[in-house]
This record gives C-alpha cells, sequence and structure tokens, in this order.
C-alpha cells in the first residue's frame, strides 16, 4: 500500500505532529544569536544537518521540517529513511520523497535531537533560482516551539531566548503584547481589515515565511476590489500560485495601523487544499513584519512588537510585470587592473614609463545568467514586447551580473515610474527593449 502524506509550503503544511526534535539551548546560556540574510523580506538562516551546514528559510506557516535541493549535498547522511509521496499545493500532482528521523540540527548553541525530517526529491523544486542564493529547506513550528524567538530585522539576526518569565518581563516594558492562539502548530492574530469603509474581523496567520504584506481569500465579507490585477504570487510543491493584487483601506494589528496596503489575493483553485483553521481568512508576511522587531512566544500566546525605522515605507510591489530567476551560470571575461611598483635600475629607465605594459589581465568567473520566467497580462513589460524565457544581456546598459537578484527585483519595485532599457537574447539575436514602470493600483 502507497503511503501518502499531505504536504504544502508556506502557508500549507496541514498535519500533526510528534513532539520530538524541538530545539533546545545548550549549555548555560539564556539566549544564542543567530545571523541571517534578508532577501525578498525572507529569512535565511545556516543549520548544520547531521554535521553538514545548509541554508534554511525560516518559515512560521510551516509545520514540519522540509529539506530540498539535495542534489549536491551528497554528504548528508540521512537516518531511517521511508518513501513517501507528497502533494502540494498549485494542483493535484504527487511528488516523491522521502521520510528520515532521527536526525541531528544546530545552529550557534541551539540543537534539535532526533528531528524528523521530509525530503523532496522533485529537482524542479528548487527555491534557489528565485531567491538569489543556495536555499536547502524550510524549518518552522519546532524552532519556535520551546522558546521565545525574537526577530530583528534591522540588525538581520535572529535571538532565540529561553523560555522565562524573566525575560518576558523585559519584553512588557519595551514591547507592545499582542494576544495569538497557536492551532495546528502554527500562530495565529485577530486584526481588523477595512474594505469599501467597512470594519472585518480578520483572523490572520503569522507567516515569516511569505514576503507579501497580507495574504486574503475571498469570502462573504471581503471580496476583490475592483482595481486589481492577476499576477504570479508564490511557488508550491506542484506548480506556481497564482491570484490578484489590490489594494484595501486599511489592515490594523492592534493599535498599528497600515492605511492602502497591498493585498494578495489567492485564486481558489491555489489554496483548495489547505485546511484552514476555523475563522482564518488569511495571512500576515514579511512586508508587514519587517517594519517592527517582533517576539513570537508561542508557549505563553503572545506576539511582541516594536516599531523599527521602516514603519512608515510606502508598500511596492514588481510594476514591470516581469518574474526574473536564475538559469545557470555562466563564463564571464573581466578585466582586472594590476598595481605595479616600478623597478629602476638606472638614471635612463627612470624616464621610461611603458603604462600599458602588464598593468591588467584577464580573469575569468562564474556569473549568474537571469531568465524572465513569467510576464503579467497586460503589465507594460508585455505590451513593450518582451517573451517569457528571454534571457537578460543588459539593465539599464549594465550587465545583469553587476546586481544580485534581489537589487534586480528592488529596482522594479521602485516608487518612481522610472524607464527600464533592457537588452534580451532570443533565438540567439539580442534584441532591445524600453519601458517605464508604471503603478496599476
Amino acid at each position: 500500500m502507497k503511503k501518502y502524506i499531505i504536504l504544502f509550503f508556506g502557508l500549507f503544511l496541514s498535519f500533526q505532529l510528534s513532539a520530538q526534535g524541538d530545539f533546545l539551548i545548550e549549555g548555560k546560556s539564556s539566549k544564542v544569536t543567530i545571523p541571517f540574510k534578508l532577501i525578498n523580506n525572507l529569512i535565511f538562516i545556516p543549520i548544520k544537518v547531521n554535521g553538514v551546514e545548509l541554508n534554511f528559510l525560516l518559515d512560521s506557516g510551516v509545520e514540519e521540517t522540509i529539506l530540498f535541493s539535495m542534489e549536491e549535498q551528497q554528504a548528508v547522511s540521512f537516518n531511517n529513511v521511508v518513501k513517501v509521496r507528497l502533494r502540494g499545493l498549485g494542483s493535484e500532482e504527487e511528488v516523491e520523497g522521502l521520510k528520515s528521523t532521527n536526525n541531528i540540527l544546530e545552529t550557534h548553541g541551539l540543537k534539535s535531537s532526533n528531528h524528523l525530517v521530509y525530503i523532496i526529491l522533485d529537482q524542479s523544486f528548487n527555491l534557489s533560482s528565485q531567491i538569489g542564493i543556495p536555499v536547502n529547506g524550510i524549518i518552522g513550528y519546532k524552532f519556535f516551539k520551546n522558546n521565545l524567538v525574537e526577530v530583528n530585522y534591522q540588525k538581520k539576526k535572529v535571538i532565540v531566548h529561553s523560555n522565562n518569565e524573566a525575560i518576558r518581563k523585559k519584553l512588557d516594558k519595551k514591547f507592545k503584547s499582542i494576544p495569538i492562539t497557536i492551532e495546528k502548530s502554527k500562530p495565529y492574530i485577530t486584526t481588523i481589515a477595512v474594505v469599501d469603509s467597512v470594519s472585518v474581523p480578520a483572523k490572520l496567520l503569522i507567516d515569516i515565511g511569505n514576503s507579501d504584506a497580507f495574504w486574503v481569500f475571498e469570502n462573504n465579507k471581503i471580496k476583490l476590489p475592483v482595481k486589481n490585477f492577476p499576477d504570479f504570487l508564490g511557488k508550491g510543491f506542484s506548480g506556481d500560485i497564482e491570484g490578484h493584487r489590490a489594494k484595501i483601506d486599511k489592515f490594523s494589528i492592534d493599535e498599528f495601523h497600515f492605511k492602502k496596503p497591498i493585498v494578495s489575493f489567492p485564486d481558489s483553485a491555489s489554496v483548495r487544499n489547505v485546511k484552514m483553521v476555523p475563522g482564518r481568512i488569511g495571512s500576515v508576511g514579511g512586508e508587514v513584519l519587517k517594519r517592527f522587531t517582533l517576539v513570537l512566544d508561542y508557549a505563553d500566546q503572545k506576539l511582541y512588537l516594536k516599531k523599527n525605522s521602516k514603519y512608515s515605507e510606502p508598500f511596492t510591489y514588481n510594476k514591470s510585470g516581469i518574474t526574473i530567476q536564475h538559469n545557470g551560470l555562466q563564463w564571464v571575461q573581466e578585466t582586472v587592473h594590476l598595481e605595479t611598483v616600478q623597478v629602476v635600475t638606472s638614471v635612463a629607465e627612470a624616464g621610461y614609463n611603458d603604462r600599458n605594459k602588464d598593468d591588467f589581465k584577464y580573469k575569468f568567473m562564474l556569473k549568474p545568467v537571469y531568465e524572465i520566467v513569467g510576464i503579467r497580462k497586460n503589465s507594460t513589460a508585455e505590451k513593450c514586447g518582451l517573451h517569457k524565457g528571454d534571457i537578460i544581456v543588459s539593465i539599464n546598459r549594465t550587465t545583469p551580473y553587476k546586481y544580485s537578484l534581489e537589487q534586480i527585483n528592488q529596482l522594479l519595485k521602485s516608487e518612481e515610474d522610472i524607464w527600464i532599457d533592457l537588452e534580451v537574447e532570443r533565438n540567439s539575436l539580442v534584441l532591445k527593449f524600453r519601458f517605464k514602470l508604471q503603478d496599476e493600483l
């Protein structure tokens, strides 16, 4: 008989957990500090799995620990491996996977023994190409369960505090404390959404692994605003997550108010497999959470918030309509200037200066190739003639590998209606395009 396990990425894991594999602080320390990389509002931390360091997306919206993109990590050994079939958000198709128990995960003095992991074998599920750095897994509930987890977005540090009342008293003095609930191993908060001037209570998943501001599932009280556009929202195990983006009047989390936030409305087909907890209508993600230093306290069911300098920043989105990701590497020839010191052996040589001799050399380096993998319908990029599959040759007359993928995405989210010049390779031809970023909302 086949063994089936239902998995959902991001907001989508939905099965019960064992009590094993919780993270504990080693030694007598009361806290540990873990540096992280912040890319597209998402947090990536290093964790050793059975002695081999991997990069994990930290995600409060998942229950189990998931690994993928393991083809280059053959050195990792897994224990008690069983084959399973995984079915994910995006379609009904299944992918092959493995279940492994009795693993050791550790980072910066935080350790989990007898840890259960699921391994996706389908190499097409690959976040690395979308993020721009190697990503090997997602970790959630067991990281948060036993400790108070502080996320400082500005310092790019996760500080894991031991679970005690002395820490909570300090937090109460510096942070705003908001009650939350932990349901099916995930944190939920009750907020207020204002749509068409009507206030609606909104129970949201606190989803650190979602880069958007808010996701909302349409219901009889909250409908998709008339002014909207279709867009790519994310990637599930079995396909892309499609939906629409729009603005609503306001979202409020206790005393914190967000006017005219950009809200994503996933299509019903993309979330039909998600088992919702009662009353849930969506998620609050990184575009909002990055405006705070926050502490998640699962044991006492509290969220602590303190504004940071990004609190009042405007909400933005990709105005170009193109989705770009890595598509392999290429060898690039670069000129390297040599700083040389002339050795003078005679008075005659002192008057001779050949600056064209041996003052530079060429070296070859591997650089990322960027490809357009999606184009929003009726977007300014589609109207100018860009196609899915175009390989980017230059961006605003600069070679694309001079930018990180994060920098390119930030450029396309510019608040201003700036012009973008792209050269792309299509069918061995180099074509030039020019379009203006335009706000569709």
